[in-house]
């Protein structure tokens, strides 16, 4: 279940009962979840769950959910599984036959994604990029060719070096959004260009932790076919057997546009009245 990723406010009633009523919370953290307990005045007992003793645990905290034990497991901010402890657990109980039940509640990265002013849909989540080597490589280049909006998170220490890598890997002009210290007294976006950003950053010391939101790579429309043919082709497809949806994705690939603009093509969406 989630917990506030700065403002204790943004806890859920259901997560404060829920904590209350289990019997048991795994925590990533014992020490920073008691903080969390005491203010809301909760005195269920811990136990620490986190990425060194995941396999210690796993068997332990299995054996005591088939015994009939009710365990909320919880990481430092946010929701488990989401670039924190979480998915190992989740795996084990499934195929233990054991009940798993989401709670919603905050997540650094779409709280950045809608406040971005970039494209919120589709987006591609990725989380800390790999440190060094060939595998920081491969995920900047696949960065770089996405056309979905990507989210990204990056520790202060690294802000500038990731931003050199972004703009040495996707070019200068593509626009991000660095978002920080989200729900805190200090919460702040900076919008702009890769460039704009990693010229701010060399100025200012970046502080908090950060979710880079990243445009997607536009693809430039093939002037092979006009508007007039798009849609022809797409009814011609229909007329097959093929289903719109289907028809509109292939000459959308075919014509290397985005999906999307060519559903709004085809269904007069966003035309000049």
């Amino acid at each position: 279940m989630p917990t506030p990723i700065g403002n204790l406010e943004d806890m859920t009633f259901r997560s404060v009962k829920t904590l209350q009523d289990v019997d048991l919370i795994a925590a990533e953290d014992t020490r920073n979840t008691m903080k969390l307990l005491t203010h809301f005045k909760i005195e269920t007992d811990l136990i620490s769950f986190h990425e060194h003793n995941t396999a210690q645990r796993i068997p332990e905290l299995i054996e005591k959910l088939e015994q009939g034990i009710n365990i909320a497991q919880v990481s430092d901010a946010g929701t488990p599984s989401i670039s924190d402890p979480g998915k190992e657990l989740v795996k084990a109980a499934i195929e233990n036959d054991i009940s798993v039940v989401p709670l919603p509640g905050a997540t650094a990265s779409i709280s950045a994604l809608i406040a971005s002013g970039i494209e919120p849909q589709p987006f591609y989540f990725f989380g800390f990029l790999p440190r060094k080597g060939k595998e920081r490589t491969e995920a900047l280049e696949n960065l770089s060719q996405r056309v979905e909006t990507s989210i990204i998170y990056e520790s202060p220490k690294r802000v500038v070096k990731t931003l050199t890598d972004l703009k040495d890997s996707l070019g200068e002009d593509r626009q991000v959004t660095l978002a920080r210290e989200l729900t805190k007294i200090h919460e702040a976006f900076l919008r702009g260009t890769v460039s704009q950003t990693l010229e701010y950053y060399q100025e200012h010391d970046p502080k908090g932790e950060f979710v880079i939101i990243i445009s997607g790579k536009t693809i430039e429309k093939n002037a092979e076919m006009t508007d007039a043919e798009i849609i022809n082709a797409i009814d011609l497809q229909i007329q097959e057997g093929i289903k719109p949806n289907k028809a509109i994705k292939d000459i959308a690939n075919q014509n290397l546009l985005k999906k999307q603009v060519v559903y709004n093509l085809y269904h007069g969406i966003g035309k000049d009245e």
